[in-house]
């Protein structure tokens, strides 16, 4: 029945759901009109606001395409290549491929938000081995499997409160940082892991369809550069002169990038002896091309795997400027922030849970950056909570505040699956010489959006701190 329901939702997702480039702009005039028929904002003012974010997300942007390219090098490394083959000998079944692609993509991503790249690299390798996968429900699975990171070392909104002179204590809505043992320590997140890496890829075996054929990856392909028969290696060597040549040796200097290899080495370690677990953006792209740099060996073959890495990002180059300019409308006609009171002003101490987890949610589709969406929601929720719990000891509203911020991350997180945002980190990888686009893909995170989203708001709202 699950299945069926699966395939229905899918074929109205094919049916109705447009390019996620138009689902931009569809969501920027209906953030517009809302400021304009809510706040009255006059149509100067929502268009300069939309220009005034614009350009807000560039460095964000170039951080996705960074993690891209840098971890889809490392897959293209001989070394990866043989492990994955390897590891294809123990995995013969599609339900195998499923499971692996949700498990693994979640331990991966209570890391890093950025290593959802590996598992993307993962799947799409083993869906070329394996027959009988329906690969627009791998994509799905990998897609689903970023959820966790929300939970993990790198979730922004808890990270950002236990910051020091971070802009909530700067502007007063903080007295003190919150540390992250009351967060993503907490028995509730604690609890939403165990959901999530657990319950996620049993949910998505159930969830398996039936249907495989005309849906496998080798029935999307239309352009096979991605998956070019010359290695590497091979196309490097095909580049060298007929004769003897100091550009050539060069070029092939195993030394000079060993020599790079070294220095970024030093670095890191550097940075997590003095940082700690420290592990943001740049540092994980960092790592990413210090790492491929080591398994490549030579400058050519990096240049000729970055090459290969980066021929299918213009989604994300060209669309995350709409996000942003819908994140300004959010931010700078106030909608965002009268959003975030309306929600709040209903809630009361037992609610208050839901209905943060709900602004998550709700404000994600219009601000899809959890750091953004906090800044814009998070200080009216957390005045709502300190309001909730005048009289309370302090240790108790630290934990209402911690219960409420991570309810707009469990929100934020969750209604990515509605919102195909991410799917701009996924789709270069695994859509790459293919014809597949996300509506081709979201029908079948419906149910599990559904599902989670009903033990998430009991779980926000009754499981204890």
């Amino acid at each position: 029945m699950l299945n069926k329901l699966g395939e229905q939702l899918t074929q109205a997702f094919l049916k109705y759901m447009p390019h996620a480039f138009v689902f931009a702009i569809l969501l920027t005039l209906v953030t517009a009109v809302t400021s304009y028929a809510w706040l009255d904002a006059s149509p100067l003012e929502i268009i300069s606001a939309w220009y005034d974010g614009f350009f807000d997300l560039l460095g964000f942007a170039m951080q996705i395409v960074l993690i891209i390219i840098t971890g889809f090098s490392i897959a293209l490394s001989p070394i990866i290549k043989k492990g994955i083959d390897g590891l294809a000998c123990y995995i013969k079944s599609p339900t195998q491929v499923y499971f692996l692609a949700v498990f693994i993509g979640m331990l991966l991503s209570l890391i890093s938000f950025g290593w959802v790249v590996i598992t993307a690299v993962l799947a799409r390798e083993l869906a070329m081995r394996v027959k009988n996968i329906n690969y627009p429900f791998l994509i799905g699975c990998v897609y689903i499997s970023m959820n966790s990171w929300v939970m993990g070392l790198s979730s922004s909104i808890p990270l950002l409160l236990n910051s020091e002179k971070n802009y909530l204590i700067e502007s007063g809505v903080l007295d003190n940082t919150i540390a992250t043992s009351n967060t993503l320590g907490s028995s509730l997140n604690i609890a939403m892991i165990v959901l999530f890496v657990v319950g996620a890829p049993l949910l998505l075996l159930l969830l398996k369809p039936r249907k495989v054929q005309q849906k496998e990856l080798k029935d999307f392909i239309i352009n096979t550069t991605i998956d070019d028969k010359q290695s590497i290696k091979e196309e490097a060597l095909s580049l060298k002169l007929p004769f003897k040549s100091l550009s050539d040796k060069l070029n092939n200097s195993i030394l000079l990038q060993m020599i790079i290899v070294a220095m970024g080495l030093t670095y890191i370690i550097y940075h997590f002896s003095t940082k700690g677990l420290d592990l943001n953006f740049n540092i994980m792209i960092f790592i990413f091309l210090i790492v491929g740099l080591l398994l490549h060996k030579t400058p050519i073959r990096y240049a000729i795997s970055m090459k290969r890495s980066s021929s299918n990002i213009s989604g994300i180059l060209f669309q995350y400027p709409f996000y942003a300019g819908i994140m300004g409308i959010m931010l700078y006609t106030g909608l965002g922030a009268k959003l975030g009171e309306v929600l709040a002003s209903v809630a009361t101490a037992e609610t208050y849970p839901f209905f943060a987890y709900l602004t998550g949610g709700i404000v994600n589709f219009a601000i899809p950056s959890a750091g953004g969406e906090f800044a814009v929601v998070g200080p009216s929720i957390i005045n709502a909570v300190k309001e909730i719990g005048v009289g309370l000891p302090q240790e108790e509203i630290t934990a209402m505040i911690s219960r409420a911020s991570m309810s707009v991350a469990y929100g934020e997180s969750l209604s990515n699956l509605l919102q195909p945002f991410y799917m701009l980190i996924i789709m270069p990888i695994m859509a790459a010489g293919t014809k597949l686009q996300e509506r081709d893909v979201m029908g079948y995170l419906v149910i599990p959006f559904l599902v989670f989203f009903v033990l998430q708001s009991v779980m926000v709202v009754y499981w204890p701190m």
